[in-house]
């Protein structure tokens, strides 16, 4: 399960943050409205924890965004506003759970179990098409030419990302952001290259090709490679 924690407080962010990974969940973490709105565009979450206080904005904002795109994301709205209406704002406004600070962390936890097992519509992004390839995001589900593909999680977000961006270059850390939680400190950066071959290894005879620009990072193209 992939989260995202969004809150400026950086002390209250990690500890929500490692909290989380101990349940073995795989957290990433926005400190504004920018750097979560820059996740959110790349990654599919199943639950968001949201500080309606940031630097840059209201997280109101991320609500409005997330019902627009009809996402079905929980959200755990995480906040000192205690009173009864800024719950009921929040709530209306797409919120699916409230939390008030001070809390307790096994609660946190809690809740936020609650809101990845309740069921949901899958959410339909649009299938990424690129030469050869079509990845379902909603799915997790690669076909090369029309023949399934099977990918392993991480190698499945190396390609969502690589997709995101086709015809770009992706900075190697950005990668890594996507693929691994944050608080994974076992696994370094060269591990996006272990990754890649994988990947590479796996899209043999398709259109799509993954080029290495040293220093910089990866670029998925499709057609003939020279």
């Amino acid at each position: 399960m992939r989260l995202l924690v969004i809150e400026d407080t950086l002390d209250v962010a990690d500890a929500i943050a490692s909290s989380l990974s101990r349940q073995g969940m795989a957290v990433d973490q926005a400190a504004s409205l920018a750097e979560a709105f820059a996740l959110l565009e790349e990654v599919t979450y199943d639950v968001v924890v949201l500080d309606m206080n940031l630097p840059d904005g209201s997280g109101s904002d991320i609500l409005a965004w997330l019902r627009r795109q009809r996402r079905v994301t929980g959200v755990l709205v995480v906040t000192a506003r205690f009173a009864v209406e800024e719950r009921v704002k929040a709530l209306d406004g797409g919120a699916d759970d409230y939390l008030v600070k001070p809390f307790d962390l096994r609660e946190l936890q809690a809740r936020v179990r609650a809101l990845a097992r309740r069921p949901a519509v899958p959410e339909r992004r649009g299938i990424l098409e690129y030469g050869d390839l079509a990845f379902d995001p909603a799915e997790r589900a690669l076909t090369v030419a029309g023949a399934p593909v099977a990918l392993t999680p991480r190698e499945l977000s190396l390609l969502e990302v690589l997709l995101l961006h086709r015809g770009r270059v992706v900075p190697k850390e950005r990668i890594f952001s996507r693929m691994f939680a944050a608080d994974d400190e076992e696994v370094g950066l060269n591990a996006v290259e272990t990754y890649v071959a994988r990947l590479r290894r796996k899209l043999a005879g398709s259109s799509v090709a993954i080029k290495t620009l040293r220093g910089l990072g990866y670029q998925l193209l499709a057609g003939p490679q020279g």
